[in-house]
């Protein structure tokens, strides 16, 4: 589960001076949103299209990053979720384009052979001139 929606109540009542002065608030730093691990993901990864175990590496991958995350080294969590959904991206390109190179290699020949089976029978239906056998 991916906890980056953020927690703040948007409409909590902030704290205002009540004798006319100006408020002044100070932003520290940015908030960025926390990194991805892609987790479920990589479930699906190791359950449905592990090819040569790169579901499983993205899936120890994806939970080292959860653990950084939970840890507070957001640097870690960012590397490891990269890695894990480049172990992802390998895991489905793997596993998907060898059937559909698969596929188009039996329609092609199916195609071919339908094509070499009609030119043979044109050419085994041919009728030649009595002529032709004397």
């Amino acid at each position: 589960m991916d906890t980056a929606y953020p927690r703040e109540d948007p409409r909590a009542p902030t704290a205002r001076k009540t004798d006319g002065a100006a408020a002044t608030a100070l932003t520290l730093g940015t908030s960025c949103p926390p990194p991805r691990d892609h987790l479920i993901w990589s479930v699906f990864s190791t359950l449905y299209l592990n090819l040569c175990c790169l579901g499983f590496l993205a899936l120890v991958h994806s939970v080292k990053a959860r653990d950084q995350k939970m840890a507070g080294d957001l640097e870690a969590a960012q590397r490891y979720g990269s890695k894990a959904k480049c172990y992802n991206i390998l895991a489905a390109m793997w596993s998907l384009v060898p059937p559909l190179l698969l596929l188009g290699l039996v329609v092609t020949g199916a195609l071919h052979l339908s094509q070499l089976a009609k030119d043979s029978a044109a050419f085994f239906s041919t009728k030649f001139d009595d002529g032709d056998y004397d």
